[in-house]
This record gives C-alpha cells, structure tokens and sequence, in this order.
C-alpha cells in the first residue's frame, strides 16, 4: 500500500500547472457562412410563447427540404418577415457541411406533439421501462461532419409546455419518473460522429431533456453560447455533454443555466480527452461535471477563467462501482464559487444513475486545483472509493471564506498541498497529506467574476 501511495503522490507532484488549452486544434472564433436558402417565419411568438393554435403548423418540411438542398459550406437561414418572427418543427436532420443559422429576433419552437417526435408508435411521451429514448430530438446530426448551428436567435425545446394529447409538460414527466422507469422525451441537438461540430452565438432554452449532446467525434466548438432553462423543476435538462469516443473539444465565452449540469463530461464507452473550458460563466445547475459514467476514461481536460453562481454543485467528479474507471490529467485554475450548497464534490459512490454495485472502481487522480476561491458555504466532499482506489488530488490556492461555514466528507484520499495559500479541512479517515500551504484565506478578488445572465 505505502508503495502504491508513493507512486500518486509522485505522479501527483509531476504535474505542471493548468496550460491553457488542452483541445489540440487551433480554436478561432466562427465565421457564419454564406446563405444558400433563406426561410421566412409565417408565426408569431410573444414574450418568448407560441399561440396553443400554432403548435401543429409545422414548418418541418421546409426547413428539412432546405437543409437538404443546400451544399456543403452553406447555410440555411431562418428569419423575420413583418410581425412574424417564430417557426415551430419537429425533428430536422443536418447534412455534412450545412450549417442552421437562427437569425436575431427568430425564435425556432419545438414540437411538442411527441406523435412527430417519437421513434416507433407510442414510445414518446410517456414514462415506461422499456429501453431507448423513444423520441428523436429536434436537430440530429448524425455522420456530418462540418456541419452547426448558429446565430442571435433563439431555439425552444418549450420543455415546460403540456404535450399535445399528454396533458403534461416534458419536465412533469420527468418528476413523474422519479417514482420508476425513464421519461421518454426528446433531446434538443444531438451530434454523434460528427466532427468539427459548431454552436455559434445560439441561445438553447428549455430543452425537454439534455440540451446539447456530442458523441464519438473530433471536433466540438461551443462559442458564445447561452442556455438558459430553469435551475429547478427541469429535471435531467443538463447543458452540455460531451464524450462517449470524442476528443477535442472547447466550450467558451458562454452562459449557462440548466436545470442539472452545466456541462457533464461522459467518459462512457470510448472515453473523453483533449477538452478546454475556457472564460465561462455557469449559473443554476449542478455544476462543472466529470461522469457519472467514467469506465472509458477521462483525461487532458483544461477548466479555467469560470465562475460559478448559485449552482447545487461547484466542481464535480462523480461515479461509482457500476460505471467507474479512471480520470486522470484533469486541472482547474481560476475558478470562482460562491452560495453552492457542495461547492467541490468528488463523489465515488454516485447514487442517482441507478445500481451502484459492481467492479468497474472509480480512480481519481492527477486532479489539480489551482487558484480556486469559494464562498457563501455549503459541504466539501473529497470521498475515495476505498483504501486501494483513494482520491489524488493537488490543492494549491484553494481557499474558502468564512471557513465556519463549511462542512467536510473526507476519506481514502491523498493530497499534495502548496505553495499557494490553502485553508480547506484535509482531516479524515484514511487521508495524507504533503507539502506546505499557507493557511490563509488571501487570493485573488472573484469581484468582476460574476456577471448577471445575459438576456
């Protein structure tokens, strides 16, 4: 055991602190391309709402002929025309190398008539136990690489909207589910091997389900992005999910406000790496996530210049024995936490994914944490699996305000402090500690960190 302890700790101490990119490509602001069609909208939204007499005036067709019809390095752009400013579609399908733009002052309505949504007869819509999602989501892209989704305008997955012949909103079947089986309701944009994949100044709100999700693909770019969907009530609206076989991935100079994670790295089959968060700001939701399914692995992920306000979870690592695996390579720098009730949450026996059980064992380590500022209280949680797969986790400029404020869960970890000032409580079962750290509270000013959501 001392030898396995002194291999983390070593590994531990060799890493550098945060460089800032760790997406391997060369990341410029997008350009929106050039128009091939442009759509006029023939409805009429107010106050962000669609008329209950619009919701079946389905402009699928013509977006999807549009989309079809334009060629590679276009786009299709929707638009204003007089009064009329919303279009409202079920599931769109992007093509290799076109791009969706939303113009400003456009809003693109989901359908939520999930008889146009749903997969097979029936299967959208409802709560059951039968496997699969059972709806499609509203924009797929699926094999298509260079393709996106851009502009000033706004996409509605009207989440909070009774479904037609349903009687329930998306997001009450999601609390109905809670009692057993899984909501079947759609998803806003799903890329799955699609690479150099692009959201441009879109503002995503009130998904069904996940607003953005990004699988087996090289290439994700979130630039000026804003989510917006209620921090509670909206259940599973997580913002952001990269992984499952993806690498090479940046999301910056974006807004989010979800009902659960800001943005949940999966490292499911095929694994997460390269990835760079950079000069966001996280609102509602539970946090800045890793997980819960780790057991392809996590690596050479890059957060810094955050700030997150009022979020359940701060930063998390979260799995457990059924799903776990190793994340490793993983560094935050710059980070500023306030009013979290688990400001820092590193969790190896995540429970809310189901079944806990198994030997597929969480490993956290080569975690670093540097200039990390806190306040407002709430609970810090550093919880290794057990005394064979311990948390390695280095902590320098870690600190936290009013430090009576703050409750600790700290076992089976290894910690590395210093030199920067840190004022955490390390103490707890089976927990070492090295290095030398000022225990100070002193860091850099989290004053111009926080910013109201834009609107």
């Amino acid at each position: 055991m001392q030898r396995k302890f002194t291999f983390l700790m070593l590994a531990a101490a060799a890493i550098a602190l945060p460089t800032h990119a760790q997406d391997t490509r060369n990341v410029t602001e997008p350009k929106i391309p050039a128009t091939c069609i442009k759509l006029e909208a023939k409805l009429v939204s107010v106050d962000g709402s669609l008329a209950a007499e619009d919701q079946s005036k389905l402009d699928t067709a013509r977006i999807q002929a549009a989309i079809d019809g334009c060629s590679a390095g276009r786009a299709v752009t929707l638009r204003t025309h007089g009064k009329f400013n919303a279009f409202v579609s079920g599931p769109l399908v992007l093509r290799s190398g076109v791009t969706l733009v939303v113009e400003k002052g456009v809003t693109l309505f989901e359908s939520v008539d999930p008889t146009v949504l749903q997969e097979s007869p029936g299967s959208c819509g409802v709560v059951n136990m039968l496997a699969g999602r059972g709806c499609k989501p509203l924009i797929s892209v699926d094999h298509a690489p260079n393709a996106g989704v851009m502009g000033d305008g706004v996409i509605d997955g009207q989440g909070g909207v009774k479904m037609l012949g349903v009687n329930m909103s998306a997001w009450e079947l999601a609390e109905k589910a809670r009692a057993g089986g899984g909501q079947k309701v759609s998803r806003l944009i799903v890329a799955d091997h699609s690479d150099n994949f692009t959201l441009y100044n879109i503002t995503l709100k009130n998904s069904q389900n996940f607003h953005v999700v990004y699988g087996a693909g090289d290439g994700l770019t979130v630039w000026g992005v804003k989510i917006n969907t209620p921090g509670k009530g909206a259940r599973n609206a997580d913002g952001i999910d990269p992984g499952n076989g993806s690498k090479n991935i940046t999301v910056t100079h974006s807004y989010i406000n979800a009902g659960d994670d800001n943005i949940a790295i999966k490292g499911g089959t095929g694994g997460l790496t390269n990835m760079t968060v950079s000069h966001n700001h996280f609102y509602a939701g539970h946090g800045m996530s890793i997980g819960s399914e780790t057991y392809g692995g996590v690596s050479k992920v890059r957060v810094y210049d955050l700030s997150l306000d009022g979020p359940d979870n701060g930063i998390r690592i979260k799995s457990n024995a059924a799903r776990g695996g190793l994340v490793h390579d993983v560094q935050y720098d710059d980070i500023c936490i306030r009013n979290s009730p688990n400001p820092l949450y590193f969790d190896t026996a995540y429970s809310a994914a189901g079944s806990t059980e198994g030997t597929r064992f969480p490993s956290f380590v080569d975690i670093t944490l540097h200039n990390v500022r806190i306040s407002g209280g709430g609970k810090i949680t550093f919880e290794g699996y057990d005394a064979a797969h311990r948390l390695g986790l280095n902590l320098d400029g870690v600190t936290v305000t009013d430090a009576s404020m703050y409750q600790y869960s700290v076992r089976h970890a290894n910690f590395k402090v210093g030199p920067g000032a840190m004022n955490l409580k390390l103490d707890g079962e089976d927990t070492t500690v090295t290095g030398t750290a000022v225990n100070s509270a002193a860091g850099d000013s989290c004053a111009d960190k926080f910013v109201p959501f834009p609107h």
